[in-house]
């Protein structure tokens, strides 16, 4: 998207000078422009749904949402949450983490990519790794034994910076 700068981007990110209300502040606008510029409906619900998964960057599950959203009054029935989730997946506004069974913001809303994300083990942060050299890598490679990658995503779990310095 035009309107996405470094800074906004940059700050999307989990990291020891992180300012995480600043950060959801620019996920929001970000998923804003990207549903304006295509046309989709950011209802109150998705929007409500997107603020609880950028809530930390902390992977969270569908019932985690289901609860927060019942707790604050709005009692959605599942179908719907998933519903939500779908729109904020389809649109490249959050991602799937297949091990957690989990959502994360996407730091990169709207834009093509692919979802590599570094798991810390000990706070349970998700950080995307924007790495295209890693997917060519990884591409070739599956290329070299016949196979063509269509979807692609790494998940490496491990202890961020910010904890390894707490050792």
């Amino acid at each position: 998207m035009a309107s996405h700068t470094h800074a906004a981007l940059a700050r999307l990110q989990p990291g020891a000078q992180h300012d995480h209300a600043h950060c959801i502040e620019d996920a929001l606008a970000l998923a804003e422009e990207v549903c304006r510029t295509r046309g989709a409906r950011f209802t109150e619900l998705r929007r409500r749904v997107f603020e609880l998964v950028w809530a930390s960057h902390k992977p969270v599950g569908a019932y985690t949402i289901l609860e927060s959203l019942r707790t604050e009054g709005l009692g959605s029935a599942p179908p719907t949450v998933y519903r939500a989730l779908d729109f904020l997946l389809e649109h490249g506004l959050v991602h799937r983490i297949e091990s957690l069974n989990a959502f994360v913001g996407c730091a990169q809303p709207g834009e093509s990519h692919r979802g590599f994300f570094l798991i810390c083990q000990r706070c349970g942060n998700a950080d995307e790794l924007e790495d295209p050299a890693l997917a060519e890598n990884i591409s070739h490679s599956a290329g070299q034994r016949g196979f063509s990658a269509r979807h692609m995503t790494l998940e490496v779990s491990g202890t961020c910076a910010v904890c390894a310095g707490r050792r």
